[in-house]
């Protein structure tokens, strides 16, 4: 099941597991405290493994186009499993304010 929440109204579960789709070089650029660099490109059923079947994955891009993609993929790899797209990607989350990390 694929789900919609805006960034900026989003209040991060502890232990939340945070995929960011984009390339290395633009998330090591700033991302999302918390998040893991997963590129779109290299998402499989490899990837899935890695997570509790029965926890959600929030994932973000930096404005909010490969976010949906990746949960599409996703979903059709294991449509079992809760996916939650946050809305207006690192963007958003900057311009609103939220903190950022550097780095890998």
């Amino acid at each position: 099941m694929i789900r919609k929440q805006e960034i900026t109204t989003f209040e991060f579960p502890e232990n939340a597991i945070i995929w960011d789709v984009r390339d290395t070089k633009a998330f090591a650029e700033g991302h999302v405290k918390g998040a893991v660099n997963q590129p779109i490109d290299n998402l499989n059923a490899n990837s899935l493994t890695q997570v509790e079947s029965d926890q959600p994955i929030y994932i973000l891009c930096g404005g909010g186009s490969k976010a949906p993609r990746a949960a599409e993929k996703l979903e059709n790899l294991d449509s079992s499993r809760e996916y939650v797209v946050l809305m207006g990607g690192t963007r958003a989350a900057r311009d609103a304010g939220l903190p950022l990390e550097q780095g890998a």
